[in-house]
């Protein structure tokens, strides 16, 4: 029996990895499964999802301005069009199941399959659940979550509790120190800190960093993923005061050799990183970002905190605080091994094929699979 499965959603590598990592699950599992991406056009997803292997289409939609102006009006421009072209992908595609994980993409399409009855799955990445998540889960047929207490948003009948999936090989980062040194770069003989903004980059963590770089001793040294747009004028600071234990990217492909070589890792809160951070063990500081969806990392920050597996700085101290409390915590042996053995008693395994047993459930249930 072949079933097809649509997933939509994107925007960052926090929504377009997971997704991906799902898809993996389930192709694992089904060979013969047809797939297909629906992504915002311009996005992430655009660029990873056909590098991974699978087919996306694009939609022109955009994030709702925060305050009332001419963007308003192309905001609701370009969400008749996404509306009007998601219609014809489904009609076109015919899925057997639609599974959204979050972005721009995902809310028009889940309501178009929701109104055309094809079986949906949300996977909520947060503790906080997002206003659209939260809109549609009444409608949606099943709610795959990483956190406890989720009913709080959520139909308690409806709710999975799996974890957020990670890139496969992020699971696998034992014995790979060598390859990370030799990528990167790096002397094994020195502590590494990495420091990680999201997929995008995060200028409160990069200007604190520039600005803290003079704390760090001859022991120490940082593997520095800065984002794309800042890129060229971090690096031309850097050659300006020539310090020579900074090893800058505008992206980390390899997040694999990253974690596995890292001692220390600074980072936003998005849910996906902190599921990482809880199946890699390392101590980390987290930096949650004010401008997202109600404060939604402060929560997940928060979450790791109240289980004394993680430290935090709120990115309004990051400038002040960040590079002292991360070298303080450096030094401190005992409390790196605390915050690592809490960290991975929070790990949730196994979250991508958890996910993709329900996907497959779903359309059994349904009856909904061709021959």
């Amino acid at each position: 029996m072949k079933y097809k499965l649509l997933i939509s959603g994107g925007g960052t590598g926090g929504h377009v990895f997971p997704a991906i990592a799902i898809a993996d699950a389930i192709r694992a599992a089904h060979d013969d499964m047809e797939f297909l991406f629906v992504g915002a056009e311009g996005k992430l997803e655009m660029e990873k999802v056909p590098k991974a292997g699978y087919k996306i289409a694009g939609l022109p939609v955009m994030g709702f301005p925060r305050k009332i102006s001419l963007k308003t009006i192309t905001f609701f421009v370009h969400l008749l069009r996404s509306m009007l072209k998601a219609g014809k992908i489904l009609r076109e595609f015919k899925p057997h199941c639609v599974v959204g994980v979050g972005g721009y993409a995902s809310g028009p399409v889940l309501r178009l399959a929701i109104r055309l009855k094809i079986p949906t799955l949300i996977q909520e990445q947060n503790s906080y659940a997002g206003m659209t998540n939260r809109m549609l889960s009444s409608k949606v047929d099943r709610i795959c979550v990483a956190y406890e207490g989720m009913d709080k948003y959520f139909p308690s009948q409806k709710i999975v509790i799996t974890g957020n999936p990670v890139r496969r090989d992020i699971m696998e980062i034992k014995n790979k120190n060598p390859q990370a040194y030799k990528l990167f770069g790096l002397d094994p003989s020195k502590k590494i800190i990495l420091v990680l903004g999201g997929s995008l980059g995060a200028g409160t963590i990069n200007s604190s960093i520039l600005a803290g770089i003079d704390k760090l001793d001859s022991n120490c040294q940082l593997l520095w993923q800065c984002g794309k747009m800042y890129y060229d004028n971090l690096k031309l600071n850097l050659e300006q005061i020539e310090y020579p234990s900074v090893f800058l990217l505008p992206f980390i492909e390899r997040m694999d050799l990253a974690y596995s070589c890292a001692d220390l890792i600074i980072s936003r809160a998005g849910a996906i990183t902190i599921s990482e951070l809880e199946l890699v063990g390392k101590p980390c500081i987290l930096v949650p970002s004010p401008n997202v969806a109600e404060d939604h990392q402060t929560k997940n920050a928060l979450a790791l905190v109240s289980k004394q597996a993680a430290w935090i700085v709120r990115d309004i101290d990051c400038q002040v605080e960040l590079m002292g409390k991360a070298l303080t915590l450096l030094k401190d042996e005992a409390e790196c091994s605390r915050i690592s053995a809490n960290l991975k008693k929070m790990e949730i395994p196994n979250s991508a094929e958890k996910i993709a047993a329900e996907v497959i459930d779903l359309m059994k249930l349904n009856g909904n699979g061709s021959n």
